[in-house]
């Protein structure tokens, strides 16, 4: 009864849990690394034909994206997802393989003339429409059997559409055990969709931390305050810029869009909206065919007067490549939201060129920006970027409305965590930055839970909680926080702050020999400061 961590250990993305029990070998999440977080996306590190079936939170390409890899290996048994997830899987999965294969040839075409050699993409189509054929689609609420001691329900975690929260019944040995693995646990309050349900019992929890360290921007009215961030912009004959993945965080945009429309929030109501991105457009079609069954009570409330709560007057859709460049040719004054939601590839990348430098021009955040990212450095304050090899001036305005994120903050976490009647005799950090890791766990120790945040192939024997690998801590320092004893808060934040500044040093290895001497003395005068 052995739980193993493949992924999203002290890193935000790339959920993938192995559980064994009863003979069976399975996998929570199989998903691919983002951002800083990539290392080698290209290998798997157990054998693919011997996993027996998998257990899918959602549809988000950091928990699904390398199922496809998964039966390139030879996987062949059930991956169990709710409904819509299972109706998202195909626009997900298809848009991933193309962006490996579009990848694949541009590595070659320059590669070639290199000399080196070919390389493959990740996966392909043909494993794409194999992984579709596995899809088991499953209700909120059912219990399903999986195989002799194995049994497991979804609970809606308010995430995304049809995302889950999942509860596991292990028996072996006579020894019955519970785990619950918390999927990503939405913000409350979203348009569209229901807040997270509550779990009241476990012995295990794998929970998620990714905004463990802080709390969301509250607002009372966001589309007020996105409508004021766009009636400057237009005014000043700016573009407004909004990065956002396909799936959730567009279909919430469209949803306040509309709102902001109807009430008149912007003197020119009639402003044209761009959703410059292919693939939303297909999940926005799932997500009307959907709503009935997943929305909450205000949506369905909208929809049965006859108004489509995700459309508008002067909203287009952008599907070929040749109708994006146009955008930025065009003089109009515009919304563009475009994928993707990290500014990591995808069409905002084009976007960003040809607005960052605009003074009059806006870029919003609404969703979290990993360390690594394109969309973290802008968020942090670079005068200067390289977007597809050219230097760009950061002279746009630039808000982040942390309060529209599709993630719960420290409280909306600590909320959820607080609904287990009986705590769970281990939580187990995952889902969070290396420093937001400790500074989640430091608080939950405060609060009376034994918590670990394990590191890549970390394994632990559920039967009775302890360790039998610590696992390998890869391109960090050897530093580990005492996994079994509280970890005060604030100590725990200037350790991770500590972890922050050497993966700062690394990154600047490269770097001019003049930047890394005024980075040393910089640091010199710090530490001589805190002596």
């Amino acid at each position: 009864m052995n739980l193993t961590f493949y992924g999203a250990a002290r890193e935000v993305t790339g959920s993938c849990f192995y559980l064994e029990s009863g003979g069976k070998k399975f996998l929570i999440d199989c998903g691919l690394q983002q951002g800083q977080d990539e290392k080698d996306d290209q290998k798997l590190p157990f054998d693919a034909s011997e996993i027996d079936f998998v257990i899918l939170t959602h549809a988000h390409i950091d928990h699904s994206g390398r199922l496809p890899l998964l039966a390139k290996g030879g996987f062949k048994g059930d991956i169990y997802a709710t409904g819509a997830t299972c109706d998202l899987m195909p626009v997900m999965l298809r848009d991933s393989a193309g962006i490996q294969e579009m990848d694949a040839r541009w590595k070659n075409k320059k590669g070639k003339r290199a000399g080196k050699s070919e390389v493959t993409p990740l996966y392909t189509m043909s494993d794409v429409e194999k992984t579709l054929k596995l899809m088991v689609p499953c209700e909120y609420g059912n219990i399903n059997e999986a195989g002799s001691g194995i049994k497991f329900s979804f609970v809606d975690a308010g995430h995304i559409l049809s995302s889950a929260s999942v509860e596991i019944s292990l028996t072996e040995g006579g020894k019955d055990r519970k785990i619950v693995f918390s999927g990503d646990i939405g913000n409350t309050r979203q348009p569209i969709i229901k807040d997270p349900q509550y779990i009241n019992e476990a012995d295990y929890m794998v929970m998620e931390s990714t905004y463990g360290d802080r709390k969301h921007e509250k607002s009372d009215d966001y589309a007020l305050e996105l409508a004021g961030i766009m009636e400057r912009t237009l005014k000043a004959r700016g573009n407004v810029i909004i990065p956002s993945f396909a799936l959730g965080r567009m279909q919430g945009l469209l949803y306040i869009i509309r709102e902001i429309k109807e009430r008149g929030l912007v003197k020119n109501s009639d402003f044209p909206v761009y959703v410059d991105s292919p693939m939303a457009s297909e999940v926005t079609k799932v997500y009307e065919e959907d709503l009935r069954a997943y929305a909450d009570m205000e949506t369905k409330g909208i929809a049965k007067k006859g108004v489509n709560p995700l459309t508008f007057k002067n909203l287009r859709f952008t599907n070929s490549t040749r109708e994006s460049i146009v955008l930025n040719n065009d003089p109009e004054p515009k919304v563009i939201i475009s994928s993707s939601g990290m500014c990591e590839g995808g069409r905002i990348g084009h976007h960003l060129k040809h607005n960052l430098w605009k003074e009059e021009c806006a870029l919003v955040f609404v969703g979290f920006q990993a360390y690594g990212t394109l969309g973290r450095i802008l968020l942090d304050g670079a005068k200067k970027v390289e977007i597809f090899g050219e230097k760009i001036a950061v002279k746009a305005n630039i808000y982040n409305f942390t309060g529209l994120s599709a993630h719960a903050d420290r409280d909306g976490l600590l909320k959820w965590i607080k609904s287990f009647k009986r705590k769970p005799e281990k939580v187990f950090i995952a889902h969070g930055e290396d420093s937001v890791c400790d500074i989640f766990a430091g608080a939950l120790n405060d609060m009376g839970f034994s918590t670990v945040s394990p590191l890549y192939k970390s394994v632990y024997d559920l039967s009775n909680g302890k360790p039998v690998s610590e696992g390998v801590e890869i391109g960090k320092e050897e530093y580990r926080a005492e996994e079994e004893e509280a970890v005060r808060s604030a100590y725990a934040k200037l350790l991770g702050a500590g972890r922050k500044l050497s993966k700062a040093i690394r990154y600047k290895k490269d770097a001019e020999d003049k930047e890394l001497e005024n980075f040393a003395e910089e640091i010199d005068r710090l530490a001589g400061k805190w002596k």
